[in-house]
Formats: structure tokens, C-alpha cells, sequence
């Protein structure tokens, strides 16, 4: 996943991802913006143990820069490679000083110039010392001058002029076209300088993690593609403090499964995020439920490739026959937790600069989706499903697939079913496993699909392009126009960053106009975990040193 913008997940209602998942169920206080992580400095941390989560799917591809990897891919990325910045839980940036030791920026002549440090020992597992070489080849894989390099962003990457050796190897200079209002979101994870090639880039990863390729306090011990289980162990060739663990573990489970697993002491951790799955293990001794403001948005993706969906009025129809303040309701019952209808996936209602770019747009209107329908041919008919008034054997049948055995995720599908019932539309519904999660999005195997974007940054504005812009790898929805692109390439243009947001802001009230995607909510974060584990839990934007994850003393 590429790190610094949206990235794809499933709607999971119980399973954590990349280290930050969370409940609410103890009825303790909760405030918007807040974080619980349990966090604890080293010497807090005994030596030893292991850590066991589940993850909805070990993505098939593990290079999280490629367009294919997915918030499940960052999870795992995160544990072996190189992670060279760090966010407090409100989205603060500091640099890793394990891998830099001093980073500047600065404008010069109307552009920016970000010059980074690199610290003497960093070096990657098969002995290539991490240089300005793996920044010039992250910025090579990235920019989208070699469009067979299928980046999953090219934002900012995009924006770059150069980048060159400093005063030695370990130094690399970037040098912006003009300023970029957002640098602390490029270059937080690197390429290796050996993928070379589009072929290295976009399958050397398929299936496989390239341990040797990574750098960090943990390497690969053992993948079971069979069994969806990645083991990672302490990297022997590691140059700073050593991981507190002796194992980090993910396992691949469907929801209730995980569930199961944490009652039975087999994980350490599990996402609660209904009131279902808080019920099973709110009673149980030793263990907290953490919980936080959530950076990820659940929304309902259309697929403008259906022909039905082709139609704009027939995109709008069924989007304004879809009450979201139901749908919420259904999805937060019993966590005794209530948000505003979200109206942006650039930013967060917690974040300054927010604004609902959704409600002038797009509201809950069933008598004019019924109009739509009418002025584009769809006639009622007798069993309540429109048919194409000049082919009547065409019925308006529209495909939802829901992933696993989650029996919210299921609430929420039938609930969706029977308002579009009411308009005419006919939503079918099928299940797959949560392991199908890629091949049902990659693939577009779906009309329609309630998914989520999932931000590891703070900085949701610098990646518009990432969400609207017609040949973007994460619209997945295929909507866009050459004119709506160029439109985001002038907002990206913009030096100040707060003129940035208002006007990204603006032209996502545009793009919503597609009809191509509607937020459904953002709720909060919510884990369950055994007592004691510290430095993990519902952190908002937190990213930290994975070695100083544990067990506190």
C-alpha cells in the first residue's frame, strides 16, 4: 500500500488492522479525537512473549506501493521493512531516527527541497546499504512517468523534479516543480533499489514477502499461504533497539472466527466494532477495550461499468434512495456511540479544515429517485421491480456482494435491500469469504460494494487525485472525466496548505456529482485486548516503533 494516503479494506466490524482496532463497550468516556494505546515507554515493556491478531486477508500482494496491495498489505509491511515516519495518534509527524538522522526542508527559488539524512548503519537485510539511491528508486516506481509501474499513488510522487545524492550516499535531496504544500507524506516507507523493473515491481511480491529485501527489527519467519499465517521474529541484522517480542503472529480468520479465537486465548487482540461481537467478550476477565476516533471512511462504491449504472440518474436514484441515518443506526447500535452523516473522504470531523461535501449533493430523496428512474426508463412493475421500458425482459437487478459471516455487515445489506426495494431497484445479495476481499474489488466483481478507505496519514487533501482522478488505482468505482483531473491538478498546486484544503473541498462537492460513491459512516475504532499489552490498541493516525510493542512489566 503506497503510505501516506487512503488505503483499501474491508468494512471490518471486528477484525483490527495494522496494529490500531478498538470497543467500546465498558462504557468508559470517549471523546472525539482521542486515542488508547496503552502507551508505555521501553523500559515499561518486559523482554519477550508473543503477539497474536487476526487480519481479514493476507492480501496476495505484499508491495505496498503496488496498486494491488491493500491496508492488510501496509499491516504486514509495516512489521519488516523500513518505516521511516512516525504519527502521533492526532497525525503529528516525526522521523524515525533509526533511519534518519536529520531532516530539512526548505523553499528555494519557489520550490520545495526536502533533504534527507540517512543514518550510517541503515542498511536493508541482503547488505544494500538504504541511501539516496532507495529514495530516487521510490520516487522512480511512484511518479507515474512508467505508467507499467501500477503505483497505488502517484500523489506528490508526481510533483517531484529530482532527486539526487547530498554530500554523500546517505544523503538524498528532493527537489519539488514548484512547492508542495504536504512533504511529511512522501518517502515514509522506500523501494529497494533492486526493483528495477516493471515485472520486479508489480509480481516479485505476488505470494511472496521479499524478506530479503527488507529492513527493520522484524523480519519474515514464515508465511503459510495455505493457512493465511505470517510469523514474524526478531532481524538479527537489525541496528537499533531490539524488538521487545520474541514472535509477532497474524493469523487470517473471518470475524466470528476471530472472536472465537480471542475467547480462547489463542489471540491477544481482536476487533469488537458491533454490539454482537463487544457482547461475547465485554464479560471476560483481563482484558481492556480500547477505543478511538476512526480514520477510515465505510462507503458504498458504484460500479459505473454495469451497464444499468452507466446512466448518471440511475447512479443518483440509488444513491438518494439509500437512508445513511438508518444505516447508522444499524451499525452503531448498542455501542452507545452517535456521529454526524460523514461528508468527506478527505479529511476526518475531528481534523481542522472538515467539511460535509456530501449534504447539498447527495441526500435521502426517494420520491425523486423514483423520477430518475421513470425519466430513464425504468417502469414499475407488477412485482415491484422496474423493467427497461424498451427492453422489458431487463429487469433493474443490481449485485452486492458481502464478505464473511459478519452478521452486521449482513444487517446493513438487507437494509440497503429493502429501501431500494421501495424505489424498484432489486439489490441481490451474495456472500463470499473475506479472503475474496481483493479478488471481489481488483476484479470488480460487484454492482455495488460497501468497502472502506483506511488513511495512514493526516494528510487526506494531498491525496484527491488518489480518490477522484479517473486513472487513480483507488477509484475503484471507474468515474472521473478529464476535466474533473485537471481540476485536482490545480488544487494540488496550491502552496498553502489551508487554500489547499478549501479548495479540494470544493471541487470533492463536484466530484460527488458522479454518483459514483457515497460515505456510509466513519464510527469509532474498537479492540478488545488482554490486559497489559502496551503500545497497541485504537490509535487515530498512530504509527510508532513496532520494536517497542509488548508486554508491560
Amino acid at each position: 500500500m503506497r503510505f501516506a494516503r487512503a488505503v483499501i479494506a474491508a468494512i471490518a466490524l471486528s477484525t483490527a488492522v495494522a496494529g490500531c482496532g478498538v470497543d467500546l463497550s465498558t462504557g468508559s468516556s470517549f471523546e472525539p479525537g482521542q486515542a488508547q494505546i496503552n502507551e508505555q515507554p521501553r523500559e515499561n515493556v518486559r523482554e519477550g512473549g508473543s503477539l497474536t491478531t487476526a487480519l481479514t486477508e493476507v492480501t496476495p500482494q505484499w508491495n505496498s506501493h503496488q496498486a494491488d496491495g491493500t491496508a492488510y498489505t501496509l499491516a504486514l509491511w509495516r512489521w519488516y521493512n523500513p518505516v521511516l515516519a512516525y504519527f502521533s495518534p492526532d497525525g503529528e509527524y516525526s522521523f524515525n531516527r533509526d533511519y534518519l538522522t536529520d531532516v530539512k526542508k526548505a523553499v528555494v527559488d519557489g520550490r520545495t527541497v526536502v533533504t534527507y539524512t540517512i543514518e550510517p548503519r541503515a542498511t536493508y537485510n541482503d547488505g544494500t546499504p538504504i541511501d539516496w539511491r532507495a529514495f530516487a528508486n521510490t520516487w522512480r516506481v511512484n511518479s507515474g512517468v512508467d505508467v507499467r509501474y501500477t503505483a497505488s499513488s502517484t500523489d506528490g510522487y508526481d510533483q517531484i523534479e529530482s532527486v539526487t545524492r547530498g554530500v554523500d550516499d546517505k544523503q538524498a535531496v528532493v527537489r519539488f516543480r514548484g512547492i508542495w504544500a504536504w512533504p511529511d507524506g512522501l518517502f515514509n516507507t522506500l523501494q529497494h533499489p533492486k526493483i528495477v523493473t516493471p515485472d520486479d515491481f508489480n509480481r516479485s511480491y505476488v505470494q511472496n514477502p521479499r524478506a530479503d529485501l527488507g529492513a527493520g527489527p522484524y523480519t519474515v519467519e514464515s508465511y503459510d499461504r495455505n493457512a493465511g499465517t505470517v510469523v514474524f521474529r526478531r532481524n538479527p541484522k537489525w541496528w537499533g533497539e531490539p524488538g521487545k517480542l520474541d514472535r509477532r503472529v497474524f493469523r487470517q480468520l473471518e470475524p466470528q472466527a476471530s472472536i472465537n479465537a480471542f475467547r480462547n486465548g489463542e489471540l491477544d487482540a481482536t476487533g469488537v466494532g458491533s454490539k454482537d461481537y463487544r457482547a461475547q467478550v465485554v464479560t471476560m476477565n483481563g482484558i481492556d477495550v480500547r477505543l478511538s476516533s476512526s480514520p477510515a471512511n465505510s462507503l458504498l462504491v458504484v460500479n459505473l461499468a454495469t451497464p444499468a449504472l452507466r446512466d448518471i440518474r440511475v447512479r443518483e436514484a440509488l444513491l438518494r434512495g439509500i437512508d445513511r441515518e438508518t444505516l447508522a443506526r444499524i451499525r452503531f447500535t448498542g455501542l452507545g456511540y452517535t456521529e454526524e452523516l460523514p461528508g468527506s473522504f478527505l479529511l476526518f470531523p475531528f481534523q481542522p479544515g472538515y467539511r460535509d461535501n456530501v449534504g447539498s449533493t447527495i441526500t435521502y430523496d426517494q420520491e425523486r429517485a423514483r423520477r430518475l428512474l421513470d425519466d430513464a426508463g425504468w417502469v414499475a412493475d407488477g412485482d415491484g421491480v422496474r423493467r427497461q421500458r424498451d427492453h422489458p425482459g431487463q429487469k433493474l437487478t443490481l449485485h452486492l456482494p458481502i464478505l464473511g459471516d459478519d452478521a452486521m455487515g449482513t444487517n446493513l445489506a438487507r437494509a440497503m435491500q429493502a429501501m431500494l426495494r421501495q424505489i424498484g431497484i432489486d439489490l441481490a445479495i451474495s456472500v463470499r469469504p473475506t479472503s475474496d476481499f481483493s479478488k471481489v474489488v481488483l476484479g470488480k466483481e460487484f454492482d455495488v460494494f460497501m468497502m472502506g478507505f483506511q488513511s495512514s496519514d493526516p494528510f487526506g487533501t494531498a491525496y484527491l487525485c488518489q480518490i477522484w482522478c479517473s486513472n487513480s488505482q483507488l477509484n475503484r468505482s471507474g468515474a472521473g472525466s478529464p476535466e474533473l483531473d485537471a481540476k485536482i491538478r490545480r488544487v494540488q498546486q496550491i502552496a498553502d496548505p489551508d487554500e489547499q484544503i478549501r479548495a479540494g473541498n470544493d471541487v470533492e462537492t463536484d466530484a460527488f456529482k458522479q454518483y459514483s460513491n457515497l460515505p456510509l459512516f466513519n464510527g469509532p475504532t474498537m479492540v478488545a485486548v488482554k490486559r497489559g499489552l502496551a503500545n497497541y490498541g485504537a490509535g487515530m493516525f498512530y504509527v510508532g516503533p513496532v520494536e517497542d510493542i509488548g508486554w508491560q512489566k
